[in-house]
């Protein structure tokens, strides 16, 4: 079980959908009906959500992705699980920027083989981009040892939620990363 996971949920563009996406995602999960989009005020610095997935309870930690705010980032990588990488799939033209940041995000130390799961929210809109072609376009050949998908994802509908944090959950329970998080906790409360 995880007494820790951070999620890293980055740059939906449109504050009302960034939150969105992590509503959807508690209310999934805790079978109640999550906030309407119409009463989700833009993300300013930090959410958490909680919810429990199989035997693990899991810690979202949904930090702002204004580039003012991306400089409080690093001070949340040392005890993360895993990095949730949220990008506006209906705003190409941001690609680039979110590109940028997420290479950013991989090449710190202390994120060091988290698995990785790209969301490529607002698949409810027309002009949303797949997964697939999000993935050509971020051209993220070297991951080092990290466990990385794209998945296809709408915060407005539910499209693609569970399978993600169900793939999620399966890859940390495997990760090098968990196993080294795990010892430093053991290590620190004097368990072996």
């Amino acid at each position: 079980m995880f007494s820790l996971f951070y999620g890293l949920w980055k740059y939906i563009f449109t504050k009302t959908e960034f939150h969105t996406l992590l509503e959807k995602l508690k209310s999934v999960y805790s079978n109640v009906e999550g906030l309407p989009p119409d009463r989700i005020v833009p993300t300013v610095g930090l959410n958490i959500g909680r919810i429990e997935v199989s035997n693990s309870k899991l810690v979202f930690w949904d930090l702002g992705g204004q580039p003012g705010l991306r400089s409080i980032w690093e001070k949340y990588y040392e005890e993360a699980h895993a990095v949730v990488f949220v990008i506006d799939a209906a705003c190409p033209s941001r690609f680039e920027d979110s590109k940028t940041a997420l290479e950013k995000v991989l090449r710190n130390e202390d994120l060091q083989g988290a698995p990785l799961l790209i969301l490529a929210n607002k698949q409810d809109l027309p002009d949303a981009v797949s997964a697939d072609e999000l993935a050509r376009y971020l051209d993220l050949k070297k991951l080092d040892e990290r466990v990385c998908m794209f998945e296809a994802v709408s915060g407005y509908d539910g499209f693609g939620i569970k399978e993600s944090v169900e793939w999620l959950v399966e890859v940390m329970e495997r990760s090098k990363r968990t196993e080294m998080l795990r010892a430093r906790a053991g290590a620190s409360t004097g368990s072996v």
